[in-house]
């Protein structure tokens, strides 16, 4: 694949969705400064932390379901469980998360997923005429509209994110 080219960004022009590449300079293997790897990638490209979404992996009652939540809060587990139609969520194991998705933590996209989890994106993406999302590594950003990320992800929308 060539510099710009990932699974993410292969999915997308598949399911023929428009998007903006946007790279950043990721620094070393972790954010400086305690940001998150979002909080990073938003400042990094002066882009507000509410329209830059972070891919979070959960455990819903056993099965793994992905989260897409604005990079200036958190995930209302509680929240997910009920979108995903279950009772308990908690954090996947990172390994977990990285052998499903096929990315690496800080680099994991909702579209072009190795294996194909029930998803959930948080509904303020609707309020934006784009969203910012990895496109599948560190230092790269995808910006495409909510409708296209929903499709993309086959993700469905719920109140999901914790302040």
């Amino acid at each position: 694949m060539g510099s710009g080219q990932t699974p993410a960004t292969a999915a997308a022009q598949r399911d023929g969705i428009d998007y903006r590449l946007h790279p950043y300079d990721a620094g070393g293997a972790a954010p400086r400064d305690g940001a998150s790897y979002g909080e990073e990638a938003a400042a990094a490209l002066g882009i507000g932390p509410d329209r830059m979404f972070k891919t979070l992996v959960a455990e819903v009652d056993g099965r793994l379901v992905v989260g897409v939540v604005p990079v200036a809060g958190g995930l209302d587990l509680k929240a997910l469980a009920a979108a995903a139609g279950g009772k308990r969520a908690a954090m996947a194991d990172p390994a977990d998360a990285e052998r499903a998705t096929g990315y690496v933590v800080g680099g994991i996209s909702p579209l072009g997923r190795r294996k194909r989890l029930p998803a959930v994106v948080d509904s303020s993406a609707a309020g934006y005429d784009t969203v910012f999302v990895s496109a599948g590594r560190r230092g790269l950003q995808m910006e495409l509209a909510p409708a296209d990320l929903l499709r993309g992800a086959g993700a469905e929308t719920a109140p999901i994110a914790a302040p």
